[in-house]
């Protein structure tokens, strides 16, 4: 089973959290495919039984190269359905838009007919996961815990 963990990222930041969400995907159970952007095929994507996805803070929303992939994959939505859905957020101030960055990104999800999730309890309980700058200890902690979190929904939906 395989959980994608999807991100752009321009100055690494997004990315270095990517990682440290896989690394929780693999503790989960599941598989992670990590894929930038660039990088992402629609197999990515409908082979996933969950996707992370994650982008650094543009003026409150998701990077446009983010939303490009929900506009570009649209044609999948339908098989995209009852599959788990989370989010992630970098920025560069604290105030700075992560939860609503990752709202917009839950929203591309909610449309999908996705499974939404946010992180777990013992993490921060709320949208997703997000930092300010470089992935701190707290951060990337919390990062695990979702992506084992996503990982094993997963796999309860699967069984």
């Amino acid at each position: 089973m395989n959980v994608l963990v999807l991100y752009f990222s321009k100055g690494g930041n997004t990315r270095k959290l990517a990682e440290k969400i896989a690394e929780g995907v693999e503790a989960g159970g599941a598989a992670a495919v990590i894929r930038s952007t660039a990088e992402v095929t629609k197999e990515d994507f409908l082979g996933a039984a969950g996707v992370i996805a994650g982008s650094p803070v543009y003026f409150g929303v998701m990077a446009a190269e983010l939303k490009a992939i929900f506009d570009e994959f649209v044609s999948t939505r339908r098989m995209m359905e009852n599959k788990v859905g989370a989010a992630f957020a970098t920025g560069g101030h604290h105030t700075g838009g992560k939860e609503t960055t990752m709202m917009s990104i839950l929203q591309c999800m909610l449309i999908y007919g996705m499974i939404i999730v946010g992180d777990p309890m013992d993490a921060s309980g709320h949208y997703g996961v997000g930092c300010v700058g470089t992935p701190d200890d707290t951060a990337a902690g919390d990062g695990f815990k979702l992506g084992r979190r996503v990982a094993e929904l997963c796999a309860r939906l699967k069984a």
